[in-house]
């Protein structure tokens, strides 16, 4: 009888995740048995501590991973190399500022999330537990659930563990999209189809994955790309396969033609999760896609340089020219992420060191841009009479026309959001413009100069909606409701009716819930005061947007001396 071999595990280039996913744990036992009146605070203080915690341990790894070039875990299942320790890091510093957003609340004490997210919008049940002022705490581990699951996403080297990982920041993504406190059915539809179309998509992944076991016979990247070498009659498998798992993470990075969640779950999930999840999910999906292309298949280079030229194109033309038509603030930054992710597929076709180094920059930098652009959205509210007939804060403003003269009103929130849309146009001075200027120079030097033109057009293209929303919320006058909402009741604080309010026009009547009689009075656009939190993920983000654009070479730098992927 042969003898147990015990495994040996490096556990400390481990620790980045584990502090992540065991924090995560506990926190679903401080839902348990932590007394309600304390738990967020709890949950607060145990996820902040976590992502920092995980920032501080991936510093330690630095210096080490700079000498060695890294080192391989759980048997080769994981690498801690340099890219590694650069997207993780990013990550969780992403995640932290998002975290801030989520746990902000505003006057009154209201947070972006529903008091009951599995009751049936405009029921008793729902309306009793938002009376009693019930709080959804559950939201702080599903944030380091799905935190942990994307920090391991690009530092898989075999498709098992990359599937798990997949799952792991999937599905708490699924159950925060249909969180919304406000627009509970608009919330609800987005977290269906984000659900079923993300099932559809692993499915498909996963008969990928057999296909390309069924071709080398492993499932480590480094023996597929080494079965690639030698031809042995069953290319189809293959080709068919690594088509398939691409297109399991062209949906995660939001690229055409798997983009069509993209709107609705943007526009229908809480604002501090669609923040959360357009920056932290682009990262993590993106670094898994280089670990594939540069380090899985690397033999298909042929044959993916079409695949990925058509994808990158169509992102950038189809993104760019659907925001232009939108009417709707987080819909327009949601095709403006595809457009980006077209971007920064030009950068993985370059297949180079430079290329790397360019696409972990510019998904830091776009990362930063985003979470802060999505926390001043939540901000930024719908003004009106409350059920005792005062003024009260309502849903948020997301319809352009109610941006209109922002920028007289409330200067500082409207120069800071224009920061962010100039960082998105690749304005110089902003780290928009060093990251795409460096993705387009890999791919210029790299020999796809005419994907490089595309995209330098297509920035050119949609400059045009970045700037229509800078000129509406400076030199516009501010919005009057009358001009592009219909006469009609104001619904009551708190029911569906309100809650659900889209392209200025209510729903009800579908619901069936009771609206006020009363004559009505149009909403205003202000901005809210919560408790800070939003306001501090804020101005980081709009200093790491500054700092990157003004002073780059440092994080370049030190990027560019950790990137190589080991195999």
């Amino acid at each position: 009888m042969s003898g147990f071999t015990v495994p040996e595990i490096a556990w400390g280039p481990m620790v980045p995740v584990m502090v992540v996913l065991l924090t995560a744990v506990v926190g679903v036992l401080v839902e348990a048995f932590v007394p309600a009146a304390h738990r967020r605070a709890v949950q607060l203080t145990l996820t902040l501590a976590a992502l920092a915690g995980s920032i501080v341990a991936i510093a330690a790894l630095w210096s080490d991973t700079e000498r060695t070039g890294g080192t391989d875990v759980l048997g080769g299942s994981l690498v801690v190399d340099g890219p590694t320790l650069v997207l993780q890091a990013t990550i969780a510093l992403l995640a932290l500022l998002s975290t801030l957003v989520v746990a902000d609340r505003v006057t009154g004490g209201e947070d972006a999330f529903a008091p009951a997210a599995a009751a049936v919008p405009g029921s008793d049940y729902e309306e009793l537990a938002r009376r009693r002022g019930l709080r959804q705490t559950e939201v702080f581990p599903l944030l380091l659930f799905a935190t942990g699951g994307m920090m391991v996403f690009p530092a898989t080297t075999d498709l098992l563990t990359l599937f798990v990982a997949l799952e792991v920041l999937s599905l708490p993504l699924y159950l925060l999209s249909g969180m919304a406190r406000r627009r509970r059915l608009l919330s609800q539809e987005a977290s269906m189809k984000y659900f079923l179309l993300g099932a559809f998509v692993s499915a498909i992944m996963l008969f990928g994955i057999g296909l390309l076991y069924g071709y080398s016979g492993s499932l480590r990247f480094a023996d597929i790309a080494a079965a690639t070498a030698t031809p042995n009659g069953m290319e189809g498998l293959l080709v068919v396969g690594a088509l398939m798992l691409l297109a399991g993470l062209f949906f995660k990075v939001g690229a055409v033609p798997f983009h069509m969640w993209t709107p609705d779950v943007y526009q229908g999930a809480p604002t501090p999760v669609t923040g959360f999840m357009a920056a932290c999910t682009k990262v993590a999906a993106f670094g898994a896609l280089l670990r594939v292309v540069y380090g899985m298949l690397p033999g298909m280079a042929w044959d993916l340089d079409v695949v990925l030229w058509v994808v990158a194109i169509l992102t950038m033309v189809v993104g760019t020219v659907a925001a232009l038509v939108q009417t709707d603030v987080k819909r327009l930054l949601a095709y403006s992420s595809i457009a980006h992710a077209g971007f920064v597929l030009t950068g993985v076709v370059a297949l180079d060191d430079a290329g790397l180094t360019a696409v972990l920059f510019y998904l830091l930098a776009y990362g930063a841009a985003t979470v802060g652009a999505f926390g001043l959205v939540s901000l930024v509210r719908e003004q009106g009479p409350g059920e005792d007939g005062t003024t009260t804060l309502l849903g948020e403003a997301t319809r352009l026309p109610q941006w209109a003269g922002l920028g007289r009103t409330h200067p500082v929130v409207a120069v800071t959001f224009t920061l962010f849309l100039l960082s998105f146009a690749g304005i110089p001075l902003t780290a928009g413009f060093v990251g795409k200027f460096a993705v387009f120079s890999a791919a210029v030097e790299g020999g796809a100069w005419q994907l490089a033109l595309v995209g330098v057009l297509a920035s050119a293209a949609a400059a045009f909606f970045y700037v229509r929303i800078i000129v509406l919320m400076f030199f516009t006058s501010p919005h009057d409701a009358a001009d592009d909402a219909p006469a009609g009741p104001t619904p009551a604080v708190g029911a569906v009716a309100s809650d659900d309010v889209a392209d200025g026009g209510t729903q009800a009547a579908a619901t069936g819930v009771a609206v006020a009689t009363s004559a009505p009075e149009r909403a205003t656009t202000t901005v809210a005061a919560g408790e800070g939190l939003t306001v501090v993920a804020v101005a980081v983000c709009a200093v790491l947007t500054v700092l990157l654009g003004v002073a780059p070479s440092p994080v370049l730098d030190a990027i560019a001396s950790v990137a190589v992927l080991l195999p």
